[in-house]
């Protein structure tokens, strides 16, 4: 065998080991014998490749319940929780980091608050110092293979360069080589919005969909994701999907609150917290407080941003025709308060062709949507190739 042929044969072996662990790791656990059918490879080059993967430490089988065995059931397949991509999402008030294995497994979630919005360093340096206990701790025994961050704001995709998170304050700032200096890990950087949308689409509510709007709204306003055929859209630099920044048809002028505002500053979760006398809290604490109160002005302000967001989402609905639009952070708690009346509120504004098979769903994935999606950033060069991991 020649140089080429033997480059050619390894090339393949790659890109069939590649399959099996994004198999295992985008669906869940696959006995054996479900491997060879969507791969399309007889039973012994599966078992041959998924053997590897194990003795790599990528996979782990485990043995049918015999109380269920019908035949010969072949041994599931799953992903092996010990390989973790760390993922984080720095928000005004907070930076949230979790550790996700490579069979989705949240091994561990730690939210550090901060009185400001932090700096890049400041950002970083608690990034850091997190990695560095939990190595010294609950993750002695895991391989890390990198760290993906999900940034709310315009992060070029060439390089993640953060060219703006305006409410960071964040400006071309070299995000991903100042965390591979800070914790010695492979880096990647996103849009927030985008990883959600992404991770929604692989894992959660919109699995069955292939043309989606995606809308997150989170302390530092409100980004969007975009995935039309399938595929995620990114834009010429990467910049796509920023609804948030869109400037909202109100009809009624008594609803504005930011004249000249974009959508983000009038559909705006500190104007909900104000409202409901919170000065900081997470997802769940906002939602409870809206669903605890029968004050009429948390019902003025929630419908008043209900009314915005809906007309936001028919304009979005007439140009890109999705079959389902998911709401994510506080957008979701907006709409599910009538979840009916808002889905009919978008339909009354958009062209009915458009809109006529139309969802609105909440993201499935709660909390964990955008950590998620980051730590597929982190898990993207390993799924590529899995020989790469040492």
């Amino acid at each position: 065998m020649n140089a080429r042929d033997a480059d050619d044969r390894g090339g393949i072996r790659r890109h069939n080991l590649s399959r099996i662990l994004g198999l295992v790791h985008h669906e869940g656990p696959l006995p054996r014998a479900a491997l060879t059918e969507r791969t399309g490879l007889n039973r012994s080059t599966v078992a041959d490749l998924v053997g590897e993967l194990e003795r790599a430490g990528l996979v782990g089988q485990a043995e049918p319940d015999p109380a269920r065995r019908v035949g010969r059931p072949s041994p599931t397949v799953h992903g092996a929780a010990g390989v973790v991509a760390i993922a984080a999402n720095p928000e005004v008030d907070a930076l949230t980091v979790a550790a996700v294995g490579l069979d989705r497994s949240v091994r561990e979630r730690a939210r550090i608050r901060f009185d400001e919005p932090p700096s890049p360093a400041e950002a970083v340096a608690a990034l850091a110092a997190q990695v560095t206990a939990w190595r010294d701790g609950e993750l002695s025994d895991a391989r890390l293979v990198g760290v993906g961050l999900a940034v709310p704001g315009l992060v070029r995709a060439g390089d993640g360069l953060v060219r703006d998170a305006p409410h960071l304050r964040w400006r071309d700032i070299p995000l991903r080589e100042i965390v591979q200096t800070a914790t010695g890990l492979p880096a990647a950087v996103g849009n927030d919005a985008s990883l959600g949308a992404r991770a929604e689409h692989l894992f959660g509510t919109a699995q069955d969909a292939d043309d989606i709007v995606y809308l997150n709204g989170g302390a530092s306003g409100i980004g969007g994701g975009l995935i039309v055929g399938g595929v995620p859209v990114g834009g010429a630099g990467g910049y796509a999907g920023e609804f948030g920044q869109n400037r909202p048809g109100i009809e009624d002028a008594a609803d504005r609150r930011a004249p000249g505002g974009v959508l983000e500053d009038e559909v705006n979760r500190a104007r909900l917290l104000r409202v409901v006398g919170l000065a900081a809290a997470d997802d769940r604490e906002l939602a409870a407080a809206l669903h605890d109160t029968a004050d009429a002005a948390v019902t003025e302000e929630t419908a008043r941003q209900r009314r915005i967001l809906a007309t936001a989402l028919a304009n979005a609905v007439n140009v890109l025709n999705p079959s389902v639009v998911v709401l994510g952070g506080f957008l979701a708690m907006l709409a599910e308060q009538d979840a009916e009346g808002f889905l009919a509120a978008v339909r009354a504004q958009a062209m009915p062709a458009c809109a006529e098979r139309l969802e609105i769903r909440s993201a499935s994935l709660a909390d964990d949507r955008l950590l998620v999606g980051a730590a597929e950033l982190a898990f993207e060069p390993l799924l590529s190739d899995p020989t790469a991991l040492g």
